[in-house]
């Protein structure tokens, strides 16, 4: 079980299907071909194209006669330069195939156009963009394996193999959750072994989580630590996803003294832990890591979902009078405004929330696998054909990759917590002071005045950058750092320093609009790590003399990392 070097443009491929974002929770617990079939949706769609008769002629003609010149090998027509789905040369070579493709390409254009010219408004233009875009790319010649110019040269290369090959890997995809294409195979990494290997010791395992500290890798160590918080349907090692590119390693070798929360994968009886229980949780976790620190505070660091509960149970230690705990909040790809906050809220409906709601209680939780389905269905391109492509019609097995490997480690999610972040999202109740609470505590953000870093990623589409900067405003900080990074969900986040294509754009929240903020920010070359450190060391105390042991009193080390919790299915 090797490492691997990222494959070309892995890291981009890993963006797209990342931490689940729990404002899609309604959309994960309906089938596929629900989500595609006819409704009231498809009903506007239709009558917007009977509304623009003119429009729907036009576009027919214009598809008509660059038919007509497609045939006649007139066309000029090229994939974009960004579209690997046509690069071997036989599209290029073959007229019957570059035919095929020019029309293919003409016919999503068209499809689009018109998905223009109706004018839908933002809700149903995002749910009938979903619809659109798994039926152009499914119907991409490149996925026929009659046609694919790679099926054919694997078919001859290996004797017939390829198809034998393909046939198992559809047979073993389609018979359990999620029914997608693999995009890792299954023992490519091991935890604790190739994946999750920074050193340290778990101090503390309640029925929620286990607390994992990290050993010190310098002499001195800033005296106030940094506690991080991951998501609840993932696992936490995407923040120590592999040396060299490990964000706790590079962390500990700043001098940073660092803590992580590990979830425990919940099971039908534990149906009844929901935001209460996971801001209890959040703050015995901070009792103990100030424990063994010494000290009154604490930095929270917390991405995705686990931003939203760190948010939320900051908001409740302000309303309580305890706001000094926190030294600083830092948000990474976290949505509290989820206004337009791209497809997952256009999926959002009272109906379709309760439905889900129901689904989850049933089962006494919510499968980690549905969302990871959801996700991939959300790029059909790069996370379902690509691998159609690849394992079926080539029967090749996927390139290892440990950040696709973590993302298919997936977790369960209470079936409580699913029902409050459903009725949350619904009703954008962050916004609203006291629209939602948290340990009786009515949540209001602008309550949180500790030193706020939030960190968006520009080419996130499960996280639009714009609304976790709308989100940093909600903020009642008075040192609130907006950071944009390049990339997406993931790869903002997994962006260790000396990547020459990295950048990032920095500045305070001081503008409501997002373009506005991002013409007047200061750009900056590589990670912003070192940003973030240095942000930290300004408010993490003097530095201290590394401590020698891990744990402290009462709170012994009970085994090392990564922790026993990381190991459930």
């Amino acid at each position: 079980m090797a490492r691997s070097p990222n494959p070309p443009n892995a890291v981009v491929k890993a963006d797209e299907l990342a931490a689940p974002l729990d404002l899609l929770l309604t959309t994960a617990t309906k089938p596929f071909a629900s989500r595609m079939m006819p409704n009231a949706t498809w009903a506007r769609f239709g009558a917007g194209l009977a509304q623009h008769p003119g429009a729907v002629a036009d576009r027919a003609g214009t598809l008509t006669r660059e038919l007509g010149g497609i045939a006649a090998g007139k066309s000029h027509r090229a994939p974009a330069r960004a579209d690997k789905r046509f690069s071997d040369p036989a599209w290029q070579q073959n007229p019957l195939l570059h035919r095929i493709m020019q029309a293919y390409l003409a016919g999503a254009e068209a499809a689009e156009g018109l998905l223009t010219d109706v004018g839908l408004d933002w809700r149903d233009s995002e749910k009938m963009r979903f619809v659109m875009d798994n039926l152009v790319e499914g119907l991409a010649p490149t996925n026929n394996p009659l046609i694919s110019p790679l099926g054919w040269k694997a078919l001859i290369d290996t004797g017939g193999l390829s198809a034998v090959r393909g046939t198992k890997a559809f047979a073993r995809d389609m018979l359990s959750k999620p029914r997608v294409p693999a995009m890792v195979e299954p023992d490519a990494f091991a935890v604790g072994e190739t994946v999750a290997v920074t050193k340290g010791a778990v101090v503390l395992q309640t029925s929620m989580f286990e607390l994992i500290q990290y050993v010190p890798q310098t002499p001195k160590v800033r005296a106030i630590p940094l506690l991080m918080v991951p998501p609840v349907i993932n696992k936490y090692y995407i923040m120590d996803i592999a040396p060299g590119r490990s964000m706790i390693e590079y962390f500990v070798q700043q001098g940073q003294q660092v803590f992580v929360i590990s979830w425990s994968n919940p099971q039908a009886r534990q149906r009844d832990w929901g935001f209460d229980a996971y801001g209890a949780a959040i703050i015995e976790a901070m009792d103990a890591v100030q424990k063994i620190a010494g000290t009154d505070s604490t930095h929270l660091l917390a991405t995705c979902s686990g931003g939203i509960l760190a948010a939320m149970t900051a908001a409740h230690l302000g309303e309580i009078g305890e706001q000094d705990r926190v030294a600083g909040l830092t948000l990474a790809v976290t949505v509290l405004d989820e206004n337009r906050a791209g497809f997952a809220a256009a999926a959002m409906s009272d109906r379709a929330a309760q439905a889900a709601i129901r689904v989850s209680r049933r089962k006494g939780y919510l499968d980690g696998r549905d969302m990871a389905e959801m996700f991939a269905w959300l790029r059909p391109t790069d996370l379902v054909w690509r691998y159609v492509v690849n394992n079926y019609v080539q029967g090749r097995k996927p390139a290892p990759f440990d950040v696709l490997f973590w993302n298919a480690d997936t977790t369960r999610m209470a079936a409580a917590l699913h029902r409050d972040m459903v009725q949350m999202g619904l009703g954008n109740a962050l916004v609203t002071p006291g629209a939602v609470s948290m340990l009786g505590s009515p949540v209001d953000l602008a309550k949180i005045t500790s030193d706020a870093y939030v960190i968006g990623g520009v080419a996130d589409h499960i996280s639009p950058w714009q609304a976790t900067y709308r989100s940093a405003r909600l903020l009642g900080s008075k040192d609130n750092r907006y950071v944009l990074s390049t990339s997406g969900h993931i790869a903002a986040l997994v962006n260790p320093p000396g990547n020459p294509k990295a950048s990032y754009r920095t500045g305070p929240v001081d503008v409501e609009d997002p373009e506005q903020w991002l013409d007047a920010a200061e750009k900056s070359a590589d990670s912003w790590w070192p940003n973030y450190v240095a942000w930290l060391a300004e408010r993490s105390g003097p530095e201290i003399d590394a401590p020698k042991t891990l744990g402290g009193e009462d709170l012994p080390p009970l085994g090392p990392a990564p922790g026993s919790y990381v190991m459930e299915k």
